[in-house]
């Protein structure tokens, strides 16, 4: 289910909380800073702004709000830059390619992993190894959301269901983008 929309027209690390959000396929978020055919987040596009943006819409589930909060950090949903809270939908679990449909008519499809960046320590102190953990082989495992492309245009609001589709076998692990 959506817990949360969010959506800024600045490049802002919270993003304020909206009775809904529209979705344009193959831009992003209307409105939102990051929404467009290629790279808009600053880095990226001080690198090379002919990139395509496969970070159009970032998710997280309320889950990790939780866990954060439990560890004793002060966050809600948006303020770790997040357009769509989910809730019960363990996010991190899913390969490269699963499209979640967002109520009626809006389908994303996950790129990849949010590749967590210091701006998160600035926000709160440590925050940046809170999202970050090891797998038991050691390998780095990234838990600030995941990175979408819209497929299908749409309203998206509080209280929405998500629906999960997974691509066709073989299933390839997220990675960051």
């Amino acid at each position: 289910m959506v817990h949360a929309v969010h959506r800024s027209d600045m490049h802002t690390f919270c993003k304020p909380t909206q009775p809904s959000i529209r979705l344009l396929a193959g831009l992003g978020v209307e409105g939102d800073a990051h929404m467009g055919v290629t790279v808009r987040h600053r880095s990226r596009v001080a690198r090379d702004p002919s990139q395509p943006n496969l970070r159009q819409v970032h998710l997280i589930d309320a889950q990790l709000h939780d866990h954060l909060r439990t560890a004793g950090f002060a966050v809600s949903a948006g303020e770790l830059g997040e357009n769509v809270t989910t809730g019960g939908v363990d996010l991190l679990q899913f390969p490269t390619g699963t499209r979640l449909c967002l109520g009626v008519d809006a389908v994303v499809e996950i790129t990849g992993l949010r590749n967590p960046c210091v701006r998160l320590n600035r926000f709160q102190t440590g925050l940046m190894a809170a999202v970050l953990d090891r797998d038991e082989c050691g390998n780095l495992l990234r838990k600030a959301g995941v990175m979408s492309v819209v497929l299908a245009g749409g309203v998206v609001r509080r209280g929405d269901l998500v629906t999960v589709a997974l691509p066709p076998a073989p299933h390839h692990p997220l990675r960051p983008v």
